[in-house]
């Protein structure tokens, strides 16, 4: 499965963000999500222009975190694909973090890593993520490869998550 975000759709109304807080039970005052946004400024015709880009593990496949933890922490779902975590054994190193094209994973007071799980357990009980069913622009859809493809054009996953980066700062 592929988080689809259309950043023409996005409003940057933020609804996403509070609902993954609430699903995963984060306090927006430790400044950890299982997220980021990066905005851009263009200039069109002399008026700026944000774009609005959301940033959440995009569950490589390979996912090259899941080879970089020298514990195990990180692991694909066989049942979404999605690449899952657990941080009972977490040490904190960094490792998946400093390995994610995306800088994805990130590191809670416990020095524990925590990211995007994809909603799985949401997910293999038939639900959406917790931030595709709150978006009211539908900016944000759960999809499989093949239908990405299918929207976006062949390779395009590659594509996309290499512009993605490219925007990070």
């Amino acid at each position: 499965m592929i988080l689809d975000f259309d950043a023409e759709l996005c409003c940057s109304c933020g609804a996403c963000a509070v609902a993954c807080m609430d699903q995963n039970d984060y306090d927006p005052k430790t400044g950890n999500a299982p997220f980021r946004t990066i905005f851009e400024m263009q200039h069109k015709d002399e008026k700026p222009v944000f774009t609005h880009y959301s940033v959440a593990c995009m569950h490589c496949s390979p996912a090259p975190c899941i080879t970089a933890c020298p514990v195990g922490c990180l692991k694909k779902d066989p049942e979404t694909d999605l690449t899952i975590f657990d941080t009972t054994d977490c040490i904190g190193c960094h490792s998946c973090s400093m390995a994610c094209p995306f800088g994805a994973p990130s590191f809670n007071a416990q020095g524990k890593m925590e990211k995007c799980n994809g909603c799985y357990l949401r997910l293999q009980h038939g639900m959406e993520p917790a931030c595709v069913r709150v978006c009211p622009t539908n900016a944000l859809r759960m999809v499989t490869e093949e239908e990405y493809e299918a929207a976006h054009g062949s390779g395009s996953i590659t594509e996309t998550a290499r512009d993605i980066a490219g925007r990070q700062i």
